[in-house]
């Protein structure tokens, strides 16, 4: 049974997180997509550890988007996290982008440098 209620499309955006960790304190960190939704995101290169449920807010470009942490994943080996997150109170339009094109609904990956 699929769970889905947006077809993931997988797009590497350069994203910055802020958020709070474990101690309550504010962090920052760059981070990217893996997949996006309409309303949500899988997000790679998560150095804090986070937790369902957590408040996050994620900068695209000149867009601040509040989301909610849904599952954590670490990935074996490593000190670094994937996370879902959806958003929360979205209008719709969360990234600025056309999703329903063609073109993006294909799945092409964009090859993005975080630095």
């Amino acid at each position: 049974m699929n769970k889905r209620r947006h077809k993931r499309i997988k797009m590497v955006l350069p994203v910055k997180i802020t958020a709070k960790d474990a101690t309550n304190q504010q962090f920052d960190e760059l981070a990217h997509t893996l997949d996006i939704t309409n309303s949500g995101a899988r997000l790679g290169a998560i150095r804090h550890p986070l937790k369902p449920g957590d408040k996050l807010l994620l900068q695209y470009r000149q867009r601040k988007i509040n989301f909610r942490v849904v599952w954590v994943r670490q990935l074996e080996g490593t000190s670094e996290y994937q996370v879902g997150v959806e958003a929360i109170n979205h209008g719709g339009e969360t990234w600025g982008l056309e999703l329903t094109s063609p073109d993006v609904t294909e799945a092409r990956a964009v090859e993005v440098t975080v630095s």
